[in-house]
């Protein structure tokens, strides 16, 4: 295995090809990683190549029929339809496990999408906040500050200071390395505890994608997770108001 292979999956990659390209890998409250998977199935979006590294933890992966097999990450087309323009998808079990990983990783994916015509690329993730958000906002990050009004009418927070600290990982690097090679990017992260995976900020982040690149989604499958953590946690927050009255109780 090499420090960064892709197989493809197609013999044509001219009639794969297009202007656009969403990503979300596993992360914070896996906030990209939902959206994408979610529009990879709703989508019927087709294999089109797989990447797979030495940069990648050691961890296998079980398949449907028990046979452990290589971490990988993939990325996907779905075709155009009245009123969706063409969309690529960048989906996968993980990220490097080192920052040299991540620079290497970077730019082996943006090498992918520059064979595949993209133009603008869309990195989706979580931005951890280490408590329980209602409604969560969406961050923003950019390759060009031309960029700014869409994203900002789009719904998304564009204020130069926040996300603090700037973003780690494949989402800010594929917008980075993607404008060295001629391609725009934006960066939305969704506002999560950080300690859940978190369909309710996936949800937001979709909400401003959509209006971005001109699209609506089914939203079916996900706003049915969205609807269980919810519930799970009135659920536990009941559960933990109750044993404080308990205490209460007992302390009188």
């Amino acid at each position: 295995m090499e420090e960064g292979s892709v197989q493809w999956y197609v013999e044509d990659v001219s009639a794969h090809s297009c202007e656009v390209a969403v990503a979300g890998l596993p992360g914070v409250g896996h906030v990209g990683k939902l959206v994408v998977d979610h529009l990879v199935r709703s989508l019927n979006a087709v294999k089109v190549a797989e990447i797979t590294s030495t940069y990648f933890p050691p961890q296998m992966y079980l398949s449907e029929d028990g046979v452990l097999r290589f971490p990988r990450n993939e990325i996907f087309f779905a075709a155009g339809e009245e009123g969706r323009p063409p969309m690529l998808f960048l989906a996968g079990d993980c990220q490097s496990v080192g920052p040299e990983g991540h620079y290497v990783l970077g730019e082996a994916y943006v090498k992918v999408f520059s064979l595949l015509g993209v133009k603008r690329i869309y990195t989706l993730g979580g931005y951890g906040v280490g408590r329980l958000v209602e409604n969560p906002r969406v961050l923003s990050g950019l390759s060009h500050a031309s960029l700014r009004e869409a994203v900002v009418e789009a719904g998304a927070v564009s204020n130069g200071i926040e996300p603090v600290g700037g973003i780690i990982g494949a989402a800010g690097l594929l917008i980075t390395c993607g404008r060295r090679a001629g391609m725009e990017g934006v960066a939305l992260l969704g506002e999560t505890s950080g300690y859940l995976v978190d369909p309710v900020s996936s949800t937001a982040v979709l909400d401003v994608l959509e209006k971005l690149i001109g699209f609506t989604a089914d939203r079916t499958e996900l706003s049915k997770l969205a609807e269980e953590m919810q519930a799970d946690l009135s659920a536990f927050t009941s559960s933990i108001q109750q044993n404080s009255a308990d205490d209460l109780r007992y302390i009188g």
